[in-house]
């Protein structure tokens, strides 16, 4: 049983106990909520305060990654983070600043939709009374949030400027030369003067409407595109790149994800590529989560190579290769279009060209009917086993030949499923005595080989990858003769002579895509845009903001028809039809329209939601620029800008934050922002883990069921096996802060959460260890408050010298501590110094009072009681937080420990300025036993740590 537990009659009647910790908290909290403690002032709007403690003062922004409210509400795992930033942002408070933090809810979202699918319970439904339940168990944790910032990305009056938000991206285009985000606006007045040609050369003027919106959308931030994307059936949507694990699932549900041709949304995040990743070098990051966002944005220098493969219908057939070996073209003996590339119905004829080997045709009479089953095969597979290294090479003649721009040979054109359409060009020039894969498809294919690379000496393996000098790469007729040069000289050379000769032109790819933006569901964000009767997008204007989403009877999104190729999937949306069919009057008078029905991916409202906690009242902009600059602006030239402090998973290490900072950058272009960057500092907080047990079945059992006798664990007269990982409904090993506050309180919890550990490092949930805090927070109330009486035991007597010192000590630690992040260093710091408080008769109210607004930070609840009940009327929330003497934390004493032939055979205490001469003499004389007369040789003192005597 447990100290929280225990019977009434055994307990001193004003004891630190659960229940009495249960009264202090709420009646805080109350406290709190109603005097608005935690209220942030803006320097302008209605959120501004000049009377506030901190009007005025230097500002933090400290920021959660904002959570999803499941139905199962918060395990002990989930608010590590939050109140890490909440005894952060207390401390910083406390320390002079003006801080801000704020709890929103990212609320649009699959989960809350499936559940819509199966039980007909509309989403808003399940998702308004999980938001109810998650405020209700972060209130009762003591989060020092300021409430009026509060938003959810499904309240209509914030997705109105998400909407906005996309529009100024669909209203903008990406010029390279200033290397930002412009109005297309610009962009047509460029055209329209004549100071950008157009493309085929044509004056502006000369253009129909049509062609010139065509040319516009081609610029366009936002843009709709026909695509190969990530279908998931399980789903019923498309998924982003990012979205698919890495063995071809969905990252939400597990599902198989696989490829399919659909018109979507895109946003053109590639245009950023280099200022995404160049300007990682400007945050204040994770080293690890630097380098997953380099590696997914993945740049890549080489060339682009153009191979002609004959005349389509259209012109001269031109197949575009990337490339970041230009210099093995010599190299190239064949071609390998993805399955879906563009060119493949085209190029491919009705019959088999003369000399086709059998190897080449998959046993098909003709080559269209070899590429349908191909395609058909393909299709069925995820990107995963499509790539697998360890999978035979398949693939099949499509029937037709490119010439080799520098040898003039002709390349025979294959599809095989390991390119793949959404990488690079879709398309692969294949030198197989250089790449592992194409040297496997080669030898499958019956296909040339040819050394272009000397490999080093020794090598006799098939492809060499290495760098060597290049071979068998001359054309002295082209006047070109790679021959003995090296990789980097090669590569000029060869992309020199391809930009001369008009067969290519050196490049920068990215294996970072651009972001797929539509989703076949109903619970997301309406897309502002309708469609005129010619299938152009128009966007809305601002005043027709913010388009909600309609009511629907049926929520679940149909899929793809098996049978027809050509088929679409049918949104919730698209059901409704008086809301999809729409008359507008958007400037040419009233005209019939169509509205999109696809709606935004979850991902929309986390891209910006740091910028509405800011002035989340203001109905006429999504922040106003006083405010934003204020808080998030740069502090010096050159600085990023951007919240202080951002904390939450690495697992958003990819898809939230490469989100997010490319929308922000669009505003920073467009002079919405005056940050270039989002999140100036980034913390990642570690995972709470829990044991779960099996019993012989395999079947999980109650963890809180079970036993440990002599290192074996039992259930009940059964033994069962332990195991270590998540916490979860399924593994049967939950334990809830709800729990742990019935049990404890809320700050013994707080306490233990922050005591496990340094905050970034992933720990073990032990009940059984709760206790520990529990009884640290009993002895700092007995430190204050006599427990038979409830008077207290503090005394305005001074302290002694050493307790003087001791506290000055653990006051310089725990600041250190605090401005580190070192949350579990400076609770030790704190434990150290109310046991030695504890073993004084009276408490001196100059130890008390600063310990007591030490542990406010972490427990703030009976901090605050104890500085009421010290004498004060004013909440501790903006007291100063104590500082250390420095004339304090000199030591008075030293004491060095004194080795004989390198072992400590004493020690010696001297004054702490003591010479050097005499510490020797000290020293001597301390260990005079164990030199048993004998004259040392050598006698080293090393200034405040140690005498070495060699005997």
């Amino acid at each position: 049983m447990t100290e929280a537990a225990a019977p009434a009659g055994d307990t001193p009647p004003f004891r630190y106990t659960a229940a009495l910790a249960d009264e202090i908290e709420r009646r805080w909290q109350d406290t709190w909520a109603r005097e608005g403690t935690f209220h942030a002032p803006n320097p302008t709007g209605p959120l501004a305060d000049p009377d506030h403690p901190r009007a005025g003062a230097e500002k933090l922004y400290v920021l959660d990654m904002f959570p999803y409210p499941s139905g199962a509400g918060l395990h002990v795992g989930h608010p590590l983070g939050y109140i890490g930033t909440d005894c952060y942002a207390r401390y910083q408070r406390m320390s002079g600043r003006n801080v801000l933090h704020a709890m929103g809810f990212d609320a649009f979202g699959l989960p809350a939709e499936q559940y819509a699918v199966q039980t007909g319970t509309h989403p808003r439904t399940t998702t308004v009374a999980n938001i109810e339940r998650y405020k209700a168990q972060l209130r009762r944790l003591g989060l020092a949030h300021d409430e009026r910032r509060s938003v959810a990305t499904i309240d209509t009056d914030f997705y109105r400027w998400t909407q906005w938000v996309f529009l100024q991206i669909f209203n903008s285009w990406y010029d390279p030369d200033a290397r930002k985000a412009r109005p297309v606006a610009e962009l047509v007045a460029a055209f329209a003067a004549g100071d950008r040609p157009t493309p085929d050369g044509r004056a502006w003027a000369e253009l129909t409407d049509a062609e010139q919106r065509r040319i516009v959308d081609d610029h366009r931030l936002a843009y709709v595109s026909q695509a190969p994307v990530n279908w998931c059936p399980g789903l019923g949507t498309v998924l982003a790149n990012e979205e698919v694990t890495a063995d071809g699932r969905s990252d939400r549900g597990n599902f198989p994800v696989f490829k399919r041709n659909l018109k979507q949304w895109m946003m053109r995040i590639t245009a950023y590529g280099d200022r995404l990743l160049d300007d990682l070098d400007a945050l204040d990051w994770p080293e690890s989560i630097k380098l997953q966002q380099r590696n997914w944005i993945g740049r890549s220098t080489g060339a682009h190579i153009d191979f002609t493969a004959g005349t389509t219908d259209s012109g001269e057939a031109r197949i575009r290769v990337f490339t970041t070996r230009p210099d093995t073209l010599f190299g190239a003996t064949y071609l390998v279009l993805a399955p879906e590339h563009e060119l493949v119905d085209a190029l491919t004829p009705t019959t088999w060209p003369a000399g086709t080997r059998d190897a080449w045709t998959g046993g098909h009479a003709g080559p269209r009917e070899a590429v349908e089953a191909y395609r058909k095969a393909a299709a069925a597979k995820t990107d995963v086993e499509r790539q697998a290294d360890t999978r035979e090479k398949t693939g099949v003649f499509v029937g037709a030949y490119a010439t080799h721009p520098v040898t003039g040979g002709q390349l025979p054109i294959f599809i095989a499923d390991y390119v793949l359409a959404g990488y690079g060009t879709g398309a692969i020039m294949a030198v197989p005595a250089q790449d592992e894969r194409d040297w496997d498809f080669a030898e499958v294919f019956e296909l040339p080989i040819v050394r272009t690379v000397q490999p080093a000496d020794g090598f006799d393996g098939k492809a060499y990858t290495g760098d060597g000098p290049a071979i068998n790469s001359a054309a002295p007729e082209r006047g070109l003769d790679l021959n003995g040069m090296g990789v980097a000289d090669a590569k000029s050379a060869i992309i020199a002579w391809l930009e001369a000769n008009g067969h290519g032109v050196g490049a920068v790819t990215w294996r970072l895509r651009d972001w797929l933006f539509s989703r076949q569901r109903y619970w997301g964000e309406p897309f502002p845009i309708v469609y005129d009767s010619t299938g152009a997008a128009i966007p809305l204007p601002e005043s027709m903001l913010p388009v909600e989403l309609p009511e629907v009877d049926d929520f679940s999104p149909k899929t793809f028809d098996p049978d027809d190729a050509d088929s679409n999937p049918e949104t919730p949306l698209s059901r409704r039809r008086d809301w999809v069919e729409v008359e507008l009057d958007l400037g040419d008078g009233p005209q019939r329209y169509t509205r999109e029905t696809n709606v935004m991916p979850q991902w929309a409202g986390s891209c910006w939601y740091e910028l509405r906690y800011l002035d989340p009242t203001n109905p006429d902009r999504f922040v106003d620029a006083e405010n934003e600059r204020y808080w998030m602006g740069p502090r010096a030239e050159g600085d990023c800008g951007g919240t202080d402090l951002y904390v939450g998973g690495a697992e958003h290490a990819v898809l939230h934050l490469l989100y997010a900072r490319f929308w922000h950058k669009v505003l920073y272009d467009l002079g919405h922002v005056s940050s270039f960057e989002p999140f100036r500092r980034l913390f990642n907080q570690g995972m709470i883990q829990a044991f779960a047990f099996t019993d012989p079945r395999g079947v999980y059992v109650p963890a809180e069921e079970v036993v440990e006798v002599d290192g074996r664990w039992w259930h009940g007269e059964q033994e069962v096996t332990r195991e270590y990982g998540k916490m979860g409904k399924s593994l049967r090993n939950v334990v809830t802060p709800d729990d742990m506050c019935a049990a404890y309180g809320a700050d013994t919890f707080r306490v233990y959460e922050m005591s496990m550990g340094p905050l970034e490092v992933s720990r073990p949930w032990e009940t059984r260890a709760v206790v520990g805090s529990y009884r640290f927070l009993q002895r700092v109330w007995r430190a204050v408050v006599d427990e038979q009486t409830g008077t207290l035991r503090v005394t305005d007597a001074p302290a002694d010298e050493t307790t003087r010192r001791l506290l000055h000590r653990i006051v310089d630690g725990v600041r250190t501590d605090m401005e580190g992040i070192r949350f579990n260093t400076a609770i030790a710091k704190l434990i150290e110094l109310t046991n030695a408080v504890t073993r004084l008769e009276q408490t001196p109210r100059e130890v008390a009072e600063p310990l007591v607004l030490m542990l406010a930070p972490f427990a703030p609840h009976v901090a605050e009681e104890l500085w009421r009940m010290l004498g004060h009327d004013t909440s501790l929330a903006y007291a100063d937080f104590p500082t250390a003497d420095p004339a304090l934390l000199v030591a008075e004493t030293l004491t060095y420990p004194v080795q004989v032939n390198g072992k400590v055979r004493g020690r010696v205490e001297v004054p702490a300025d003591a010479a050097q001469e005499a510490v020797r003499a000290a020293a001597l004389e301390a260990v005079a036993s164990a030199l048993a007369g004998k004259e040392p040789r050598k006698v080293i003192v090393v200034p405040g740590r140690l005498v070495s005597v060699v005997a």
